[in-house]
């Protein structure tokens, strides 16, 4: 895939700024900055920078208390799931604290927008199919669906809304992210609200297209099922690799309809060749396709297993 970085020099700067000086000169310096995944600072620890496929030390002392406090006080203010970010940009900072509440660990994840990875699915997304988009963490799943709200909104000229409950996909600012074009984006107040503004969305502002990034309680999963019963695409991510994982999952199996056992005749058992006890699935699927995203550059689409 030919993909675009697009403005991420400049927001790179931004998420080195925030360091003290001396992590700040080598990360300016690695010759393999542009692929940071992410830069982790832990108490009494050396500075780590995550590369895709290995972790290198950035620093020759051990993090400190006004290292952790000279970061905290150059990004925002953090939330109920303890995640921060930096104006104007698509990083992510989460904290780790100890029991008095007090920051101990940072994870300083680099946001980036890239144009041109969803080249191969355009064709779904222009006959109104729902995604749901499965991938274990740092796989890339919310760069996905940054470009998907930008290709529908500009290119389609769809009505879509965001719902970013961490700010972490348009950025930590009023203004969404330049990346995603005419997309629209209703933040969260609270993580545990993230349900309520689904649905908001839906009453009040008229979209084609709701986008939601990890869908994960009993409550998000029936306001899905809302949304989608309503005629709105929905494309939505969840924590698993593969729909297998989210089978045997209890609460996000009812976002691909459910399951049940269902008992067959012995005649229908026997044509079926089975069991006469079978699992099958309870009602229709949120969703029509489902793209597992194994790696940043290995992706699977689903259609028979989802509709």
């Amino acid at each position: 895939m030919n993909n675009v970085d697009l403005n991420n020099s400049t927001d790179l700067k931004k998420l080195f700024n925030i360091f003290p000086s001396d992590i700040k000169l080598i990360l300016d310096n690695h010759p393999n900055k542009h692929e940071v995944l992410e830069i982790v600072l832990d108490l009494g620890k050396r500075a780590e920078a995550r590369f895709l496929n290995r972790t290198e030390y950035i620093s020759k002392r051990n993090v400190s208390w006004q290292d952790l406090d000279y970061i905290v006080r150059h990004i925002g203010k953090f939330n109920d799931d303890n995640r921060a970010g930096i104006e104007k940009t698509l990083h992510r900072i989460s904290c780790i604290c100890n029991r008095e509440g007090l920051i101990i660990g940072l994870t300083c994840r680099v946001g980036r927008s890239i144009l041109g990875p969803i080249s191969f699915i355009r064709d779904y997304l222009n006959e109104e199919k729902s995604f749901l988009i499965l991938g274990k963490p740092g796989v890339g799943k919310t760069t996905i669906i940054r470009e998907m709200a930008r290709v529908l909104s500009d290119e389609f000229g769809k009505r879509v809304i965001i719902i970013d409950t961490s700010n972490e996909i348009a950025g930590d600012s009023n203004i969404p992210h330049s990346s995603l074009g005419r997309a629209r984006r209703m933040q969260v107040k609270k993580s545990k609200f993230q349900h309520n503004i689904m649905l908001e969305a839906v009453e009040n502002h008229m979209p084609e297209v709701i986008i939601i990034d990890e869908i994960s309680t009993e409550l998000e999963v029936l306001a899905a099922r809302t949304i989608a019963e309503r005629g709105v695409q929905l494309i939505g991510t969840v924590h698993g690799t593969t729909l297998s994982n989210l089978i045997r999952n209890p609460v996000l199996v009812e976002l691909i309809g459910g399951l049940q056992y269902v008992t067959l005749s012995d005649d229908e058992a026997k044509r079926r060749g089975s069991q006469k006890s079978i699992l099958e699935r309870r009602m229709n699927s949120s969703f029509d396709i489902a793209l597992e995203v194994s790696d940043r550059d290995e992706w699977t689409v689903d259609r028979k297993s989802v509709v």
